[in-house]
């Protein structure tokens, strides 16, 4: 038997190569190839970095696809079936609005792939795959090395990615995040993960956590157990991880030398609708990141505009911010409306929403505005989200963020926060207004 894995890309231009910035491993695929037996041969395709080939000689195909790859994954999987492929649907996307997943395949998965996927190989076997294979609780992960020998030769980014702690206590109302994982946490052993990181045998990795700090006591054993192996590592965090420093100390010395922080408003009234009530203390997110920055870690600083009491002066205090608090990288997105989210909700029993499906529309392109914001319009949202990326990424702002104590602390660092923040000048033009759906053969159109 055969399965064919594949990753849907985002969009492209013509003649453009795809965006840099995006080429990372897909771990969903690893952790697929490791739940796969042994005696079932497995090939991959990754549509971000080479061409898809139709004409495949294969029994099984598994397409996983978030909510910005759903119409390049429903076309796949249009194509392939119309051949007469199975395919199955999984991901994010497919969790959120599986009534629509299933018009486009022959079988869904739900959620989790850890008990899922086996189950569903064997049904496929046996001639009895059935149209819906759903989580319904989480699955153990003890154990579960992901297998990383499909992506050889593939021209991903050189950063080891590594996963910890899936899910997020948080109830964002934007986040699709939350929705997926249902507001819980699914842990790995910490032995799993440091024989993980030993098998890899890299320097630098980037713990794709949501939030490694999600369950405190266990983010502190972890990074106890990290000490001895001398490595880097970056992650996702929540602003609170600031008030331990015991944590900050632990983390630091177990190899951290960066965290993404989502701030997402400096406005508490945003914050509180957003129900972002873990930031609501703006005042104190300047001492907080001193303290974050006396440890020796960088901040990637992220932020979405265009909740209720966003105006143009919301960018102004944004960007100060970020320049003021020396940021490595910082992301000004406009808020996206994810189906199954109470955002994506909310805006549509307001009547805001200018697709009923934006990540199903021709129209629609990446970074555009999809609702109609309050103070104002959709295309003053999208330009100032542009204009100040371009501001943030010039060399007067990078040159005004060097920080000897983080970013500039020696010359491989000085090396990457200058390379990485010239790489993010150069794609802000590239993401703008990137056409949704199209692969290499440039399509991007559902039949």
């Amino acid at each position: 038997m055969k399965i064919t894995l594949i990753v849907p890309a985002i969009g492209r231009r013509e003649s453009e190569p795809y965006m840099r910035g995006w080429q990372m491993e897909p771990m969903a695929i690893a952790v697929l190839k490791s739940l796969t037996p042994a005696d079932v041969e497995v090939e991959f395709f990754d549509d971000r970095v080479e061409q898809i080939p139709y004409d495949l000689k294969t029994d099984l195909i598994g397409i996983s696809i978030e909510t910005f790859t759903v119409k390049r994954g429903y076309e796949l999987a249009e194509r392939f079936r119309s051949k007469g492929h199975t395919v199955v649907l999984g991901g994010f996307h497919v969790a959120l609005v599986p009534d629509e997943a299933k018009q486009y395949a022959d079988s869904i998965v739900i959620g989790q792939a850890e008990e899922l996927w086996p189950a569903l190989i064997e049904d496929f076997r046996a001639g009895k795959l059935k149209k819906e294979y759903k989580c319904e609780k989480d699955p153990d992960l003890s154990g579960i090395i992901p297998d990383r020998s499909l992506f050889k030769d593939k021209p991903y980014l050189p950063i080891s990615l590594i996963e910890f702690t899936r899910g997020c206590f948080f109830d964002c109302e934007f986040c699709s995040v939350c929705q997926f994982f249902e507001h819980k946490c699914n842990t790995r052993k910490v032995d799993d993960f440091v024989k993980e990181v030993k098998a890899l045998n890299s320097k630098y990795y980037f713990i794709i956590d949501d939030n490694i700090i999600a369950d405190i006591p266990r983010a502190k054993e972890l990074f106890r157990t990290l000490i001895p192996l001398k490595i880097k590592w970056v992650s996702q965090a929540s602003i609170n991880v600031a008030s331990d420093t015991e944590l900050l100390d632990l983390m630091k010395k177990s190899g951290c030398v960066g965290l993404l922080i989502g701030f997402e408003s400096l406005n508490s009234e945003n914050l509180l609708q957003m129900n972002k009530s873990i930031n609501i203390n703006v005042e104190q997110h300047n001492e907080s990141l001193a303290r974050i920055r006396s440890y020796g870690m960088t901040v990637y600083g992220t932020f979405v505009f265009g909740y209720d009491n966003d105006d143009i002066d919301s960018f102004k205090t944004a960007y100060d911010f970020a320049v003021e608090n020396k940021f490595f990288l910082v992301a000004f997105n406009q808020v996206t409306p994810f189906p199954g989210t109470p955002l994506y909700d909310r805006l549509e029993s307001e009547n805001r929403l200018f697709y009923e499906k934006w990540w199903l529309s021709d129209n629609a392109n990446f970074g555009e505005v999809y609702f109609q914001p309050k103070k104002l319009t959709k295309d003053q949202l999208a330009y100032a989200c542009f204009l100040n990326r371009k501001k943030f990424y010039s060399i007067p702002s990078i040159f005004r963020r060097i920080d000897f104590s983080t970013n500039f602390k020696d010359p491989y660092f000085a090396f990457i926060f200058l390379s990485q923040n010239i790489l993010a000048q150069r794609e802000i033009y590239k993401r703008w207004k990137l056409p949704i759906g199209k692969g290499l053969d440039l399509p991007g159109k559902l039949k």
